[in-house]
């Protein structure tokens, strides 16, 4: 029975990988999968925030035969209450909780998958740790630099495994983009450019305040952010065009290509940052984050720039997303669809497109589950320092665009040389919560 076991699980594993993101896998086949797995192999599954990525990781973490999904945490019942029902109809029976601490609570937990607005991600993150709990966070990781610096400092007293939703560096792809940028054949590197235009997305009307929806549990939603009446353009996917919840385009689509724009260079903190910017596109929206910007990060030998825009499809080299290494003999383009390189005159060769060849999400939660296994924390390909490290980089831009000045970085005492970016380092906490306090 044991050789049939493994023989079903490999090929059970084999076939998922290949598995697009849009891909859904019929539950009662991932259910039929579990079976098959020993009590003392499976690893109980529980995830606060189901209704955007955090169910997408879910989904993608549930291809792993050995992970067993047992406990959902959401705000809105309707939601929560779907979800269930979607996991039941696959033969999935799970508890439901509407406040994650109390969720926190049950020893039969294992990992914990947060996917909850950024402005969660600190607590959520530092408790889940104090609780004993390997955790799968979204990215951004925080909502500013000081929660950045408390969730490493929560992963490495609890000695946790804690991996960041930055799944693009699970891509094959785009690892090997790395590897070719490491020959040193684009000679003398002297800009890096990362661009997200987003042609999709378009302004969003203004609402009155009222009521909450019924089964949202508002002020659950609203936690450590600023009381304000419910607002329906504040709550689900809009959420990250409002400070108090998230940080906008920057730190949004950011996270994922300026930490690869830092991955080339072998990068830590820039010397300094300036970022300009506004309302462009819809200055009367009732978004506050803008939805134009540009910022410049200064490092010793080159320069990196950021660029975003809503409602603008075509962005560099016809892309609406991507990396640039422009170096002396050349240029490599780097985006979810391929990496090329295309020389400068004659100086090198040009490399036609290389295409993406497996799902970068389903690698990604794949690594996470080894290391939960494996207790070799190193091994994980995104760990909360690499999070921190680039989410710290993305409020850099967002701090200068606040101040409208330019920020320079301290890097020996982690904070900035001018004090008005300084008053912007910490979140600003509410409604009876305290930032955790890790020591």
């Amino acid at each position: 029975m044991e050789q049939t076991r493994r023989t079903f699980l490999k090929s059970t594993t084999t076939a998922l990988a290949g598995l697009g993101l849009s891909t859904a896998l019929p539950l009662d086949v991932l259910a039929n999968a579990k079976k098959l797995v020993s009590a003392s192999d499976k690893i109980n599954v529980a995830a606060i925030g189901i209704n955007g990525m955090g169910w997408a990781d879910l989904r993608s973490l549930m291809k792993i035969p050995e992970v067993n999904v047992v406990a959902l945490c959401d705000v809105d019942d309707n939601v929560l209450n779907f979800r269930k029902y979607e996991l039941a109809k696959g033969g999935i029976q799970t508890k439901t909780f509407a406040d994650y601490r109390k969720m926190l609570e049950s020893k039969d937990i294992d990992v914990v998958v947060i996917g909850t607005p950024d402005h969660w991600h600190c607590l959520q993150m530092a408790e889940a740790c104090s609780a004993g709990k390997d955790v799968y966070v979204e990215k951004p990781v925080g909502n500013s630099i000081q929660e950045c610096q408390v969730m490493v400092a929560a992963q490495q007293k609890y000695n946790r495994a804690v991996q960041c939703g930055q799944w693009q560096r699970s891509v094959p792809h785009f690892v090997d983009a790395l590897n070719f940028i490491k020959t040193g054949k684009l000679g003398k590197i002297r800009t890096v450019k990362a661009w997200a235009y987003q042609g999709w997305m378009t302004n969003i009307e203004t609402k009155p305040d009222g009521p909450a929806p019924a089964g949202v549990n508002y002020d659950m939603w609203l936690g450590p952010a600023t009381r304000r009446p419910f607002n329906p353009n504040r709550f689900h996917f809009n959420f990250r065009w409002f400070w108090d919840y998230a940080g906008g385009l920057m730190t949004d689509w950011g996270v994922h290509l300026i930490d690869y724009a830092l991955l080339g260079m072998d990068a830590r903190f820039p010397k300094s940052a300036v970022a300009l910017g506004g309302k462009y596109a819809y200055p009367d929206g009732p978004h506050e984050t803008p939805d134009t910007l540009a910022a410049v990060y200064e490092f010793d030998g080159y320069n990196m720039i950021w660029e975003h825009a809503q409602s603008i499809s075509n962005g560099n080299y016809g892309r609406d997303h991507g990396i640039s290494y422009i170096g002396n003999n050349g240029t490599l383009v780097l985006d979810r669809n391929g990496w090329e390189v295309i020389p400068d005159e004659k100086r090198m060769e040009a490399i036609p497109i290389q295409r993406p060849k497996e799902n970068g999400l389903d690698l990604h939660t794949k690594n996470f589950i080894k290391v939960v296994q494996t207790r070799k924390l190193d091994d994980l390909t995104c760990p909360i320092q690499a999070g921190a490290h680039v989410a710290t980089v993305c409020q850099m831009g967002n701090i200068s665009y606040k101040t409208g000045a330019k920020v320079t970085w301290d890097s020996t005492a982690q904070k900035f040389k001018e004090s008005a970016a300084n008053s912007l380092i910490q979140a600003s906490y509410n409604n009876g919560y305290k930032m955790p306090v890790v020591s």
